[in-house]
């Protein structure tokens, strides 16, 4: 036997243990445990639920799982958020795929209303995964300053967003030539942003002719064009009241202040991560670029340029007011009626007064005193009363 085994086995055979694929079964096998200490101080442990064991090991592979569909809702939302502990969402390599796996089964639970106002580099960097979000119905991408000719643009007029029906666009550097493109498949194929009820186009720089593109959009209520080349006209007010149906408001509309756009849904966290991480990467880029610009003498540069910015936004802030609205046909018919009603109150005001002063003209003549104040109405004669009376 000893000859056979040398034989087979040269002298200078080696054997190397490779003890790295064994760790990350010894984690998963500690990871089923809950370690304690009991009141002697000595450790024990208990064994982990058999559910949460199941949850954890899919939250792990969440973005080869072909589909959710039928999965419960109270089942999937304990698997989202494991996921989510996971770090599923802010890897690159699987957070498109694992929230397009949550967003084809629960639509708007996922996320129903996203908010990356003033964020546009995140706009840029999570335009895959934003993509995937396909129930929105709130979007507020105000002050990214993404252009005419960003890809999101591609994607918002598609029908995955066809059940927008709040669009914040102010301050994105769009011109009539964007507003064109984002329109056209509502004029053209009756697809896209139709359903849309209130947009916020302001601080951009259009013109009388890019709002013209926006006659196709049937059901929108509200709109918002402050800060753009048109001027707060009669030919302003006369084109949206004859072709949309809507007229200026006085006061500024409390749905373009931004007061209730916010992020809604079991991703809310998520859009939380991304800005954390994002952040950080700032953090580092911003103290090479310091340590740059000071090597290089241009932090006077820098200041004016960020002054001069500031002075801007200072000038947008004072821009007038432009708001349009479509009122509503059952209060305009209750604010006629109430027209109507009102001149018919005041000419019976005078009459039940009349009446009054006539009963006390009957008690005067029947022998009753009347008081001192009621003196000069015994001046009144039969023709005059008769007079009275006609009225």
């Amino acid at each position: 036997m000893l000859i056979w085994i040398t034989w087979l086995f040269q002298r200078d055979f080696s054997v190397r243990l490779c003890t790295g694929s064994c760790e990350p079964i010894s984690r998963q096998t500690t990871d089923h445990f809950i370690f304690t200490y009991n009141s002697q101080g000595s450790l024990c442990y208990t064994a982990r639920p058999l559910l949460d064991i199941s949850l954890h090991f899919i939250a792990d592979h969440i973005e080869h799982v072909d589909s959710l569909v039928g999965f419960p809702e109270e089942m999937a939302h304990r698997l989202f958020v494991a996921a989510e502990e996971k770090q599923k969402f802010t890897d690159s390599s699987t957070s498109a795929r694992a929230l397009q796996v949550f967003s084809e089964a629960y639509g708007e639970l996922m996320l129903k209303s996203l908010c990356l106002r003033d964020r546009g580099l995140l706009v840029s960097e999570r335009l895959e995964e934003i993509q995937v979000f396909y129930q929105l119905e709130s979007l507020d991408l105000y002050g990214c300053r993404l252009g005419d000719d960003h890809d999101i643009f591609r994607h918002i007029t598609s029908e995955a967003f066809s059940r927008l029906v709040r669009l914040f666009l102010g301050d994105n550097c769009l011109s009539d030539k964007g507003l064109q493109r984002l329109t056209a498949p509502v004029r053209v194929m009756k697809k896209g942003l139709e359903n849309l009820q209130q947009l916020d186009i302001s601080r951009n720089p259009l013109t009388e002719k890019g709002l013209g593109y926006l006659m196709c959009l049937k059901n929108l209520r509200e709109l918002d064009v402050s800060g753009t080349s048109v001027k707060s006209d009669a030919c302003l007010r006369s084109l949206f009241s004859s072709r949309m149906g809507m007229v200026m408001s006085p006061e500024p509309l409390r749905i373009f202040s931004h007061c209730e756009c916010r992020t809604e849904g079991w991703a809310e966290e998520v859009i939380n991560q991304w800005e954390r991480k994002a952040s950080e990467l700032r953090k580092k880029d911003s103290k090479l670029r310091t340590n740059a610009l000071q090597f290089y003498g241009r932090e006077k540069f820098v200041r004016e340029n960020i002054h001069t910015k500031s002075e801007v936004q200072k000038i947008q802030n004072e821009c007038t007011t432009i708001h349009f609205y479509k009122p509503d046909p059952h209060s305009t018919s209750q604010q006629t009626e109430h027209k109507k009603d009102t001149p018919s109150r005041t000419v019976l005001t005078p009459q039940t007064g009349r009446k009054r002063r006539l009963c006390n003209e009957r008690e005067d003549k029947e022998g009753l005193s009347p008081p001192a104040k009621r003196q000069p109405v015994r001046s009144f004669t039969a023709d005059d009363l008769d007079l009275l009376n006609s009225y």
